[in-house]
């Protein structure tokens, strides 16, 4: 899968995920009264993240020698752990957690303000009364990331190796730079780190495992800290 290839599939992605947020998120919630990050669930969910998994199973099923879940789970590198892939692992985090903040330090400086809030996840910190989100927010965010890395670094980066070789890191997060375009360019500069150093690690480590939890681990965090009215 090379260049082209890969800006098609990403961008079929993208245009989901514009739609979802632009249009029928705001129709959802104008038309239920639900609260507009609930409509993100309920969108994204089913319109966004769900078509990622059917996107990653249609793509396995037309390769030759993955009929079976156990060569699955291998061709998509879905491998055990080890201190080394944990070690990359911590120093992913470590390396993006840095770089945010500096990218969100230097919007700041040049700009004046950051906003990281897209108006389809804006919300006020929960109460007591509202805490169902979180429980509402969970089988989402496991979609989400699974959806994510199945298809992005699971199926679309294996393939991209065997066209781009070394270089298929830069497509890979190219391509996921492109998908979040809807987010907004503020959000979508502070996402820079981790959108090019997680397919390259995941890559280095050729190990899928990694990207899930790299992920996970600064994405779930981050929503729940929000959520709680801790940032």
């Amino acid at each position: 899968m090379g260049w082209l290839p890969s800006l098609a599939i990403f961008g079929a992605a993208a245009l989901l995920l514009f739609v979802g947020t632009r249009i029928l998120i705001p129709w959802l919630a104008r038309a239920t009264g639900m609260e507009p990050v609930v409509a993100w669930f309920v969108v994204g969910g089913l319109f966004v993240f769900t078509p990622l998994v059917i996107g990653a199973y249609v793509l396995l099923r037309r390769e030759p020698g993955t009929g079976i879940v156990d060569s699955w789970a291998e061709r998509l590198r879905f491998r055990r752990m080890n201190r080394a892939d944990w070690l990359w692992t911590l120093g992913a985090l470590v390396a993006i957690g840095v770089a945010t903040t500096g990218i969100q330090a230097l919007i700041q400086l040049l700009h004046g303000s950051l906003d990281l809030s897209p108006s389809f996840m804006a919300f006020e910190p929960l109460t007591p009364g509202r805490l169902w989100i979180l429980a509402a927010w969970l089988p989402f965010w496991i979609l989400n990331i699974m959806g994510e890395e199945v298809l992005w670094r699971g199926v679309v980066l294996p393939r991209q190796e065997a066209a781009l070789g070394r270089l298929a890191w830069m497509a890979n997060g190219a391509g996921w730079l492109l998908f979040h375009l809807a987010f907004g360019w503020q959000l979508v500069l502070v996402l820079v780190p981790i959108i090019f150093v997680l397919p390259y690690v995941v890559q280095r480590r050729r190990n899928t495992w990694i990207g899930v939890v790299v992920h996970a681990g600064l994405n779930g965090p981050a929503f729940v800290a929000i959520a709680l009215g801790l940032v």
